[in-house]
C-alpha cells in the first residue's frame, strides 16, 4: 500500500514524502491538531515509545474528514489523533473505525467516550466557540463591542467580520450546528442570512479569523477561545467574547482506522492518548480535557466559558452534517476564500 505522507520527525521539518506499506514502528496519523503543536505531541509520545515514528497528515477538520471518507475503501491512515468528534461519529456509522477500549479508559469522563462497548473513539479535549474582537482596530472605525451572536447582525459590522467555512473547518461546523440547536432551524438560517450580509469572507481554517483579528487585519473574527487565549497571551489587543446566548463546542477525539496493517502500534498510540500525561499536554491549550482533575486554568480564557457551553447534541450534528453543509454551501459559499 502506497501512502502520501506529511512527515514530521522529531527535529525534522514538515515535508511530503512517499512511503511504502506501513511497517512495525511507523504510524500514519491523520489529524486536525494545530500544526504548531504536532512536534510537541510526537515528542511527548516518543518519550515513552521512542520505537514508534509518527508520520503526520495534517489539514483542517473538513478536509481531513473528506479525505478519510474518500479513502474508505482503501484506507491510508492507521490512526486519527485529534479530529472532531462529529467527524468520528460519521465514520463510525460508515464502519470505518476499529473498535478498541484503550487501557485506562475507565479514568476518563464518560461524555468523552463513545457509548458503544468497546468504543470506536475516545475524546481528548474540547474547544469552544468565541469571538475575537480587536479593540484597537474597532476603536479606529467606531465599532462597539458585541455582547451576543445577534448583535453581530448590526449594520455597523458590515464587512468587518470573518468566520470559518463549515465545509472546511470543524470550528465553522460547530458554529452553524450550534446556532441551529440554539435558535431552531428556521431562525438559525435567518440569523445566518443576516450575518452573511456583514461577513467580509469565510476562511478555511477555524483559527484564522482570530489570527487575523489579533493581527489587526479585521476587527472581528469568529473562532474559538483557545486561539484567542494564545493570541492575547502574545500581546494581541483582543477581547475574547462569549456571546450571551451560549456557545457551541466540539471535542477532539482519537480512533484507530479499520484495516490498518499496524494494529499493535496503533493500539499503543491510542493507549497513550488517554493517559494523564497526554491529557496534561492537551491542557496546555484546552481548558476542558477528558481526564478529570487534570485541567488547570488556561491564561486568558473567559471566566464564564464553561457555563456558556450548550448541551451539544453531537449525534444530531453528525447525522445532519451533510444536509447542513449542503444548505450552507448553496447560500453563502460565494464569500469563501479560494482554497489552497
Amino acid at each position: 500500500m502506497k501512502k502520501l505522507l506529511l512527515s514530521l520527525g522529531l527535529g525534522a521539518t514538515l515535508m511530503m514524502a512517499a512511503a511504502p506499506a506501513t511497517l512495525a514502528g511507523e504510524l500514519t496519523v491523520y489529524t486536525a491538531v494545530e500544526a504548531e503543536d504536532l512536534k510537541k505531541y510526537a515528542a511527548k509520545f516518543n518519550e515513552d515509545h521512542p520505537d514508534i515514528t509518527i508520520k503526520w497528515v495534517r489539514d483542517s477538520t473538513g478536509i481531513v474528514t473528506a479525505k478519510l471518507l474518500a479513502e474508505k475503501d482503501n484506507p491510508q491512515a492507521d490512526v486519527i489523533w485529534g479530529l472532531a468528534g462529529t467527524s468520528l461519529l460519521l465514520m463510525k456509522s460508515e464502519g470505518m473505525l476499529e473498535a478498541y477500549a484503550p487501557a485506562g479508559l475507565d479514568k476518563l469522563d464518560k461524555k468523552f467516550v463513545d457509548s458503544s462497548n468497546p468504543p470506536s473513539w475516545v475524546g481528548m479535549d474540547a474547544w469552544v466557540a468565541a469571538v475575537c474582537f480587536n479593540t484597537v482596530e474597532a476603536a479606529k472605525i467606531g465599532l462597539t463591542q458585541p455582547k451576543s451572536w445577534k448583535d453581530l447582525l448590526d449594520p455597523m459590522y458590515k464587512g468587518h467580520v470573518i468566520m470559518p467555512n463549515p465545509n472546511s473547518s470543524g470550528t465553522g461546523f460547530l458554529d452553524v450546528s450550534s446556532w441551529i440547536q440554539m435558535f431552531g432551524e428556521d431562525d438559525a438560517w435567518k440569523f445566518m442570512d443576516g450575518l452573511h450580509a456583514n461577513i467580509a469572507r469565510y476562511t478555511h481554517s477555524g483559527s484564522k479569523p482570530c489570527k487575523l483579528a489579533a493581527a489587526g487585519e479585521i476587527p472581528i473574527g469568529i473562532s474559538f477561545a483557545f486561539r484567542g487565549a494564545k493570541s492575547k497571551a502574545k500581546g494581541a489587543p483582543i477581547e475574547i467574547i462569549v456571546p450571551e446566548e451560549g456557545v457551541g463546542w466540539e471535542m477532539e477525539a482519537t480512533a484507530i482506522v479499520a484495516g490498518t496493517d499496524n494494529l499493535a502500534d496503533a493500539k499503543t498510540l491510542v493507549d497513550w492518548s488517554v493517559t494523564k500525561k497526554a491529557n496534561e499536554m492537551y491542557n496546555a491549550g484546552y481548558a476542558v480535557v477528558a481526564y478529570p482533575g487534570v485541567a488547570k486554568p488556561v491564561e486568558h480564557f473567559p471566566a464564564n466559558l464553561l457555563e456558556k457551553m450548550i448541551d451539544n447534541d453531537f449525534e444530531a450534528a453528525a447525522n445532519n452534517r451533510k444536509k447542513i453543509l449542503t444548505e450552507w454551501q448553496k447560500r453563502y459559499d460565494g464569500k469563501s476564500e479560494p482554497k489552497g
